[in-house]
């Protein structure tokens, strides 16, 4: 009795070698620009500890973590660009889907700086 409910996707794969090139350089590309951030996030943190860091003040401090949130979350909105298909879709779509996340995502960071530096204080005083 032969199946008819199984679905063999793989026989569908009908690409020019253009178009595998195409996908392939894409995807190097995410990957090197993903490897790239993260290495930028990685030597900020083992490159400028904070008792070395400490010359600049909490200014200087504030700037540095402020950096890293940045890239963070860059990071992330691109993962959601390429990995979520968002990229492929129109930029006002694209607009109403990442901006509100971003911007709760930086509201919930400005809180827990806000909160640590208020907790930092209070136990100094």
């Amino acid at each position: 009795m032969v199946r008819d409910d199984i679905v063999e996707y793989s026989l569908d794969g009908h690409h020019s070698e253009e178009a595998g090139k195409k996908i392939r350089s894409k995807i190097f590309k995410v990957t090197a620009l993903l490897s790239v951030v993260t290495i930028v996030e990685v030597a900020i943190g083992w490159f400028l500890p904070r008792a070395e860091v400490g010359g600049l003040g909490s200014w200087g401090w504030f700037g540095i973590e402020t950096t890293y949130m940045i890239l963070t979350v860059l990071k992330a909105a691109y993962i959601i660009l390429v990995f979520m298909h968002l990229g492929d879709e129109r930029k006002a779509l694209r607009r109403m889907i990442l901006w509100p996340y971003i911007i709760f995502i930086l509201y919930l960071v400005f809180i827990l700086v806000t909160e640590a530096y208020a907790v930092n204080a209070a136990w100094l005083s």
